[in-house]
């Protein structure tokens, strides 16, 4: 059968210096970029690991791959190197957008052990949530002003968006080349209704970084009725707010991997790892002078 790939030349010329060393000790590595291929395959179709094509190599190894590299934090690492080159371009927008997305969780995704797992980094809830609409897993991200992802954090689908916030603008962070501390701060930060709160107006204000947050009705009628001791509005600009649509953007992008917009694993540090390798490629597309993020 043919396989359609995804990882361009142009874009593992960008990805290769960054990919782990082989093993002083041991078997070698399979190669890099086919198992990468065959991780992307898997959650581009949605289909089971068992279905990998044999073109791609043993579903065994892929899926440890995902997994081991999870663990030892890897994907976070080369994620952070993609960004760390993007940022020694000058090819970052730090007119920063946040909002989450729900994913359905399939039921496959469930049954996984609550307590006492091989990974300390698994949460106990594996950030798969249950309600009257079923399994569900929320992605909270940042993008930059051209859509593509700075931050990625999983919970269940119930959880509230404004109490992840700060754990979502923490996870920014860019190495710079060279000396100097990594790149924690964008300089204007915008945000739906969901996240007009006076705790993270303090926080982005504190940090000398611009919030632009429309208020709620409730939030202004509020204001409105205490008079003189509901204090000045908060600032606010429709113009800039307009850009908000980058992080609309960024998610549809990573939708487009149908093992993402409906997720199957049973661990969140494998989901996670799914995201990371789907926002380091797509950050290696875009800076390959690519316009559409994923080949048709």
């Amino acid at each position: 059968m043919s396989v359609r790939l995804v990882i361009t030349d142009a874009m593992w010329d960008r990805i290769e210096s960054l990919m782990p060393a082989d093993p002083v000790r041991g078997r070698r590595w399979a190669h890099h970029r086919r198992t990468l291929e065959a991780i992307a395959w898997k959650y581009r179709t949605c289909s089971p690991w068992r279905d990998l094509p044999t073109e791609l190599g043993s579903f065994q190894t892929a899926h440890k791959r995902l997994i081991r590299w999870a663990v030892d934090g890897t994907w976070e690492r080369i994620f952070a190197a993609v960004l760390s080159a993007a940022d020694a371009d000058d090819d970052v927008g730090w007119t920063v957008s946040v909002d989450p997305t729900v994913c359905r969780g399939h039921q496959h995704a469930d049954g996984a052990e609550k307590k006492g797992g091989a990974t300390p980094v698994e949460p106990d809830d594996h950030a798969l949530g249950r309600s009257r609409g079923g399994l569900s897993t929320k992605v909270h991200l940042a993008s930059d002003s051209r859509a593509r992802p700075l931050a990625l954090h999983v919970t269940a689908g119930q959880a509230g968006d404004a109490p992840e916030f700060e754990t979502v603008m923490a996870r920014i962070r860019i190495p710079r080349r060279g000396l100097g501390r990594p790149r924690t701060r964008p300089e204007t930060v915008l945000a739906d209704r969901a996240y007009s709160s006076r705790a993270i107006r303090r926080h982005l204000r504190r940090r000398g970084i611009r919030a632009v947050i429309p208020q709620p009705a409730d939030q202004v009628g509020h204001r409105l009725r205490r008079g003189s001791a509901g204090g000045r509005p908060p600032s606010f600009n429709p113009e800039t707010y307009k850009q908000r649509n980058t992080v609309e953007r960024c998610i549809n992008h990573l939708k487009q991997w149908r093992g993402l917009a409906m997720r199957t694993d049973k661990l969140a540090l494998a989901y996670q790892a799914a995201l990371h390798l789907a926002a380091i490629l797509l950050w290696a597309r875009r800076r390959a002078g690519m316009i559409n993020p994923w080949p048709e």
